[in-house]
């Protein structure tokens, strides 16, 4: 918390630059690897499978719009949850939502080293790849730590960036799309089902991320909720309408790590590749400069609540950002992204998401039963979170063993937290 001292952040972020944070949150890395992944799992039926995900996460959402019109503080599903159940859960939540950025920066940095790869070759080499990291991770921290204006100047400009080439693909694709490539068959049983769901679990979601920054809003109660609902139309539009031109244009059999590119490649031929190879790199990038700005003022406002050293909570006396929070940040995403590859990344952070879902769907219960008002109020909304919660259950039991030894390790962490802010709080002042 602010101290006389020590200045308050900066309420500058309207409508725009929350429904660009939503875009930047959601569309990264996932559509441009994951399309040939779930081609491979469920076959002919993908695109019904993007569909089935963005209904279940349809729901999550507007859950989350309820949620977020009652607070007008940074936080998120941490704040929602610490509210709600108490601290202890919310540091749980917490630590998890921390999580799931930090794995997400490890895949999608991961992904725009692969795709730069494909017009740079030196990338494709060790020192090249920790290079590329390390220059990635410390611009966007530099941009950040000087101010919020122009970290959202940024995520704006990359959300708009990024939907031209996909518009491009999607628009040009469709006059190429081959009949008989729909017949594939439709595989795949419930294994390959829940493991394909979770996955886009990945690729739809993210959306939390316009929730971190809210103290930064100018009208977090009222614009929130908006950019939620906007955001995510505009995305399952565009994920919907990708798989059907991989699925329509893409030959059966290919196996590829670049599947935009190589399906470009078949009906614009080397030009379309490397529109597309760019496209992802700015797609990548600029979900890496969304979630700069966003993900430090998770950590922000654990430690400006003592639930983190308050070291975490710091504001720089003349940027006014939390400079420690991004600093700090930027070196784990780094280590992650080094340590890591996409698809372990990106499952770990698939997993973790689900609970801090399945907690926000719970606390709508919690708060309207509590008969606190919100700005914004879901039609059904007891049935949708409880569809919500049971949405998210069902993938939870999807993990597998090194996911659950991950959680299992954060919740620790999260648990000796609690006990060293309890302790803190209970010492004589």
């Amino acid at each position: 918390m602010a101290t006389p001292s020590q200045p308050g952040l900066v309420r500058a972020l309207g409508r725009w630059d929350l429904t660009a944070l939503v875009v930047n949150g959601i569309i990264g890395s996932g559509i441009f690897g994951l399309p040939a992944v779930i081609l491979g799992l469920v076959g002919g039926a993908s695109p019904l499978a993007f569909l089935l995900a963005g209904a279940g996460m349809a729901v999550i959402v507007v859950c989350f719009a309820e949620v977020s019109a009652r607070f007008t503080q940074a936080g998120g599903p941490y704040l929602y949850a610490r509210e709600a159940y108490g601290s202890f859960v919310g540091q749980q939540i917490g630590w998890i939502a921390w999580l799931v950025r930090l794995t997400s920066a490890g895949a999608n940095s991961n992904l725009f080293v692969l795709y730069l790869g494909e017009l740079w070759e030196p990338a494709r080499t060790p020192v090249g790849r920790l290079l590329l990291l390390t220059l990635l991770f410390g611009l966007l921290a530099a941009i950040n730590y000087r101010g919020v204006r122009q970290g959202a100047a940024v995520s704006d400009a990359f959300a708009l960036a990024k939907l031209l080439p996909l518009a491009v693909f999607v628009v040009a694709g469709l006059f190429f799309l081959r009949g008989d490539y729909f017949q594939r068959a439709s595989g795949g049983g419930w294994a390959e089902w829940s493991q394909a769901l979770l996955l886009l679990v990945f690729a739809y979601g993210g959306f939390e991320a316009a929730l971190f920054p809210a103290g930064e809003a100018r009208n977090p109660k009222r614009d929130v909720p908006l950019a939620l609902l906007a955001g995510l139309a505009v995305v399952a539009a565009f994920y919907f309408l990708v798989q059907m031109v991989v699925l329509g244009t893409l030959p059966p059999g290919a196996v590829t790590e670049r599947p935009l590119a190589s399906a470009a490649r078949e009906f614009l031929g080397s030009p379309g590749a490397w529109l597309l190879a760019v496209g992802a790199l700015v797609s990548t990038y600029g979900w890496l400069s969304g979630n700069m700005l966003s993900a430090p003022r998770l950590t922000f406002a654990l430690g400006e609540r003592g639930d983190f050293p308050g070291f975490f909570a710091a504001i720089h006396p003349h940027f006014r950002t939390p400079h420690v929070s991004i600093l700090l940040f930027a070196a784990l995403s780094w280590a992650l992204a080094v340590a890591g590859t996409f698809q372990w990344n990106a499952t770990l952070s698939a997993v973790a998401r689900l609970l801090t879902y399945a907690t926000t769907c719970g606390a709508l219960l919690v708060f309207r039963r509590r008969g606190s008002q919100a700005g914004f109020r879901a039609p059904a909304g007891e049935m949708l979170a409880l569809v919500g919660i049971g949405f998210c259950l069902v993938l939870l039991f999807q993990m597998g063993w090194t996911e659950l030894a991950m959680l299992a390790v954060t919740m620790a962490l999260a648990g000796m937290t609690w006990l060293w802010s309890r302790r803190r709080a209970q010492r004589p002042a």
